[in-house]
């Protein structure tokens, strides 16, 4: 009987430091056994993807964007060579060693030669009218994606060889692959003959799959794979690998002296982060591993010895109380208002039509008689497109659009500590005034509407107030 085995996924900041890694979580002071019964999800190194596909903040196209792009002509391909050399210096940085390094240059350059064979070929299929560029756009973005995964994988694979280590390098990503079958049917095929009590699996973040992963979950594709090769595996414990903590906020802003180490909290709480694009793990993977009964386990890549932060569905605290307070700036406030709204069905329906339509994402939402206020995150050209659905839908209603920030601050029962009174003190010592307060019923967060601003000062009040102040005594609830 194989002993209980982890699944741990290490993100691409992390990965860049891959030599970091070997002293702490893949090798470290491990010895013999002590370094098996463990997986290892990777991502592609720091920036790869944003060459690969587009940059995640900025838009700025890459080898994707230049290749969907009418206008791009033979810039893609320019860019993919471009990206080739990029991961040749990678390599060369891992790898001292000319022979291993020369092993690892050709293993980067059949990949990128293979996909720009295919993009070469597409394109020219798709010059004659018969067949349809958009509708390839997604397999190309697939197959671009997954070069930056296997470098890293393979590399990590090689790399822990060197040092003694039997891993194995295991690939997801399709390479060469006749035809997809379902992501958990992938899976299963690729762990039939691994002995992971003998040998260190170093698996893609990306998987090629019927569901097509990055279709529905773009790039937090790598924490699916980390969730259902857990759940196919039979994993006893998932790992995400970060290089910080989860704290009680971010240690920039509120100061490393003031942030603590949440510890554990659960699932629920793992939601509120995402919602406020603070992710612990994407939804859909929590979902996986809740439903399977996993516990997930976030520490620092680059600190060993510390236990991190452990996430489970029935994790109920010590004590009332937030535990940690986040927020996004560059929020849109889509205000619709219409005075014969009162008393008449269809409003809110239509709104989350148009809002779904243009794959806005909703952060929250208030309303009265005759108004209805929507928190996106989204594109200003996303929100500008629901703007003109809904003034077209509904003629006699005005929609209002305003820039702000919200903050919240969440824990698994915030009931009993009188949270809204304390949050509005904390916000009036700092002199700040809220646009808006939502306090739901159900007790697990309290969402703060401000100005742009005044985003970090609220976020330093909060935690002052509602964190670093926790000594305050519990209300009592008395029986009727």
């Amino acid at each position: 009987m194989q002993h209980p085995h982890t699944v741990e996924k290490i993100g691409g900041t992390s990965m860049s430091r891959s030599h970091e890694l070997l002293d702490t979580i893949f090798i470290g002071q491990r010895k013999g056994p002590e370094l098996y019964n463990r997986i290892f999800v990777v991502s592609a190194y720091a920036g790869m993807t944003d060459l690969l596909l587009e940059h995640k903040k900025s838009g700025e196209a890459g080898v994707y964007g230049l290749f969907a792009s009418a206008e791009g002509g033979s810039q893609w391909s320019e860019a993919l060579s471009a990206v080739a050399l990029k991961m040749e210096q990678k390599n060369a940085d891992i790898f001292p060693d000319p022979a291993r390094r020369e092993e690892a240059d050709r293993f980067i350059r059949e990949r990128i030669e293979g996909v720009r064979s295919c993009l070469v070929d597409l394109s020219r299929l798709c010059s004659f009218g018969h067949f349809q560029l958009e509708s390839h756009l997604l397999t190309v973005r697939e197959m671009l994606s997954a070069l930056g995964e296997a470098q890293s994988a393979f590399n990590t694979a090689l790399m822990l060889s060197q040092h003694g280590v039997n891993a194995r390098f295991v690939d997801l990503t399709g390479w060469r692959q006749d035809g997809a079958l379902p992501l958990d049917e992938h899976i299963a095929r690729q762990f039939e003959q691994i002995d992971m009590s003998r040998e260190l699996p170093i698996v893609t973040g990306y998987a090629q799959c019927t569901e097509q992963l990055i279709e529905t979950y773009d790039r937090g594709y790598s924490e699916v794979t980390l969730s259902r090769v857990a759940v196919v595996t039979g994993a006893a414990e998932a790992i995400i690998h970060k290089e910080f903590h989860l704290s009680s906020a971010d240690p920039r802003l509120v100061g490393a002296d003031k942030v603590r180490v949440i510890g554990e909290t659960n699932y629920d709480v793992a939601d509120q982060l995402s919602n406020m694009g603070m992710e612990a793990i994407h939804p859909r993977a929590a979902k996986s591993l809740r439903q399977a009964g996993i516990p997930l386990r976030v520490t620092n890549a680059f600190e060993p010895e510390h236990p991190g932060t452990v996430i489970m569905s029935d994790l109920a605290p010590k004590r009332p109380g937030a535990e940690i307070v986040t927020g996004l700036n560059n929020v849109f406030a889509l205000e619709f208002y219409d005075q014969d709204m009162v008393g008449v069905k269809g409003y809110d329906a239509g709104i989350l039509a148009a809002l779904t339509r243009h794959k806005v994402s909703i952060i929250s939402k208030t309303s009265n008689a005759n108004t209805i206020t929507h928190y996106l995150k989204g594109s200003m050209k996303a929100i500008r497109r629901v703007e003109t659905d809904l003034a077209q839908s509904f003629p006699s209603a005005t929609t209002t659009l305003r820039k702000l920030a919200v903050v919240s601050a969440i824990g698994r029962d915030l009931s009993g500590v009188r949270i809204l009174s304390r949050a509005i003190e904390a916000l009036d010592l700092a002199g700040i005034e809220p646009v808006g307060i939502t306090d739901m019923v159900r007790k697990v967060d309290l969402q703060v509407v401000v100005e742009e601003d005044d985003f970090d000062a609220a976020v330093i009040a909060l935690h002052r107030g509602l964190v670093e102040r926790d000594d305050r005594p519990v209300a009592v609830k008395h029986a009727a």
